[in-house]
């Protein structure tokens, strides 16, 4: 399938945010939102160390044409989890791209946390996914990805559309992490065995910022465990976006006490 570049008018959505450490406190220091994608109040269950934000995109689906981005910047000494409140849905495309781009800047000291819910692309949607992240100093970051071809409890597969994903980390700078991807719907990749493998859900996690029990992490199964110069990454394949969060948060749970010097704090939301 073609996919046409945007001709029609669309929701275009845009979510800025700054956090800060005043004194023991993590805040969200500065906020500016452009259309439907906002954040909700600052929560903070694990005290006041932590602060978790969820970000609220409430049209709820992302359609052909439509363009999110989301950029947050985590100042010297501050910790922020960011989490979304249910799975991402992209809507079939008449023809145009809906496109989402993460940008998130992490100071020295400090510690940013993305664990959003996962992201359905419906058959017949085109997609682009792209994350950059950005890392000054000590900075730590952990974060993840859960894609689901399909909406798979529907029998539906993804058949037609296309999905291109772009994913770069960087340390002072240096690219520790670059992925460039393209799934096309119905194509080869899907059942390959050096590809999909007919598995219908994939996803990856990163961290950075710390040294890490190799043999701790790679004890987790379901999961394949890759260390390289300056971060982890650890990926899923399979058929269930549950299975593949609860390995993911699994993962987190054994990163975060070195990363954070915290445990793991799932946030309520995961749980409504």
């Amino acid at each position: 399938m073609r996919i046409a570049e945007p001709l029609a008018a669309s929701w275009k959505a845009e979510l800025e945010l700054r956090f800060e450490r005043a004194g023991e406190r993590s805040v969200l220091a500065a906020r500016r939102h452009d259309g439907p994608l906002v954040v909700q109040k600052p929560l903070y269950p694990e005290g006041d160390a932590v602060c978790h934000a969820i970000v609220v995109h409430p049209p709820a689906g992302i359609a052909g044409g439509d363009e999110l981005e989301l950029a947050a910047r985590v100042g010297r000494g501050a910790h922020a989890l960011l989490t979304t409140p249910g799975a991402g849905k992209w809507y079939r495309s008449s023809g145009a791209w809906a496109a989402q781009r993460l940008a998130f800047d992490v100071a020295p000291g400090a510690c940013l946390e993305w664990l959003p819910q996962e992201t359905i692309v419906f058959d017949g949607a085109a997609a682009r996914l792209s994350a950059e992240v950005r890392l000054a100093g000590d900075a730590r970051y952990i974060g993840w990805e859960i894609l689901c071809l399909g909406r798979t409890g529907a029998g539906e597969r993804f058949g037609k559309g296309e999905i291109r994903l772009d994913t770069r980390l960087y340390r002072d700078g240096k690219l520790l992490w670059l992925e460039r991807g393209r799934i096309e719907g119905g194509g080869a990749l899907l059942d390959s065995p050096a590809g999909l493998q007919g598995q219908t859900v994939c996803a990856t996690l990163l961290a950075a910022g710390a040294p890490f029990d190799l043999a701790t992490c790679r004890a987790i199964e379901g999961l394949a465990v890759t260390q390289l110069p300056g971060a982890l990454v650890a990926r899923y394949l399979g058929n269930s976006s549950e299975q593949a969060k609860r390995l993911l948060a699994r993962m987190w749970a054994v990163l975060r006490p070195a990363l954070a010097g915290r445990e793991a704090a799932e946030p309520r939301i995961w749980r409504t």
